[in-house]
Parts: structure tokens; C-alpha cells; sequence
């Protein structure tokens, strides 16, 4: 196995762009809430989050970088899918540092999505985003066979709070909206 296989190369958005077709750039690149998108894409189906795993662990090491915290230290981790007619179209991983989630209550989120949460904060800033077309890594993700052609991510700051978000794009969304390979 190579070492880009076990740690995907997360590069910034532009930079995969002439590699991106357009109508995949559309979902890549926007910076409004996937929730939103994703409801509207399915029009009449039912938007659902199915909660695969939440629990407190270490972050991968890409993703403690990101957030700029040490290697093993503890964070809160949170792996959804998120699915039209119990299809799922994407799955997400969500990574906080322990010490940067006091008040916040993101453990009681359940099947609520992240996003519902996250565009309603006043002072959110995201940062930039960044992509892979990797697949997703993380082991909750197999229950859903987690393949698709492009992932992306991107750190929210909430005052205090740095909250990572990643997002995987499956086969099953990219066929039903018959969006291209790549």
C-alpha cells in the first residue's frame, strides 16, 4: 500500500480544478450548506442523516494538522451519512478538539445535521477548502461502501471552536444526478 493511500493528499480546491468537470465543480466548490444542496438535488425524496459513529478518539494524522493539534491527542468524532430515500449520497466525518467543545453540545446533535447547526452561527468563518479524490478512510465508512469520485474539506471557526469537515461524494449521488467520472 502507498503512503497516499493511507494518508490522502488533501490539496486547495483550484488546484484540482482542471481535472474537475464542471458540473462536479458545482458541488466541489460551493460554499453554501451541502444540506441544502443535497435537498434540493433529491427534490421529492426524503433527506435523511443516519449517524454511523460518534464518539471521542484521535483524529488521523492529516486531520490533526489541519486542525493544528498535537498527534493523539483526543477529539470528538462524529461520521454520518447522509442519504436521499435511504440512499446514502455522502458521507461526512466531523472532527473538534475535546478542549474547544464546552457549551457547544454538537454530542447531541443525533441524526440532525451538522450543517443544520453550523450556518445558523452568526460569527462562522470556513476556511479554504480542500480536496481529494480519495476515498473515504474512516472505518463507519464502510457500512456504506464509501466510494465516489471526489471528497473535499474545510475547518469552520465558531469562536472559540475549530471543527473540521469532511465530505465524500458517493457513486450512488453522482449516478442519479448523472454527473460525469470526475
Amino acid at each position: 500500500m502507498t503512503l497516499d493511500v493511507i494518508f490522502p493528499v488533501w490539496r486547495p480546491v483550484a488546484a484540482a480544478r482542471p481535472a474537475m468537470s464542471h458540473a462536479w465543480w458545482q458541488w466541489v466548490a460551493s460554499t453554501d450548506s451541502l444540506t441544502t444542496r443535497l435537498t434540493r438535488a433529491g427534490k421529492e425524496r426524503a433527506f435523511r442523516v443516519k449517524l454511523l459513529r460518534q464518539e471521542v478518539g484521535r483524529p488521523l494524522p492529516d486531520e490533526a494538522r489541519a486542525l493544528g493539534i498535537p498527534l493523539g491527542r483526543h477529539a470528538w468524532l462524529r461520521e454520518v451519512a447522509l442519504c436521499l430515500d435511504e440512499t446514502p449520497w455522502v458521507v461526512a466525518r466531523s472532527v473538534a478538539p475535546l478542549s474547544q467543545l464546552r457549551g457547544q453540545r454538537l454530542e447531541r446533535l443525533g441524526e440532525r445535521s451538522l450543517g443544520s447547526w453550523l450556518f445558523q452561527q452568526p460569527d462562522l468563518v470556513r476556511g479554504p477548502l480542500e480536496v481529494s479524490n480519495h476515498s473515504a478512510r474512516f472505518a463507519q465508512a464502510e457500512l456504506v461502501q464509501a466510494k465516489g469520485p471526489w471528497a473535499r474539506r474545510s475547518v469552520f471557526r465558531h469562536g472559540a471552536l475549530s471543527l473540521l469537515v469532511q465530505e465524500y461524494f458517493l457513486t450512488e449521488m453522482a449516478d442519479e444526478l448523472a454527473l460525469p467520472s470526475r
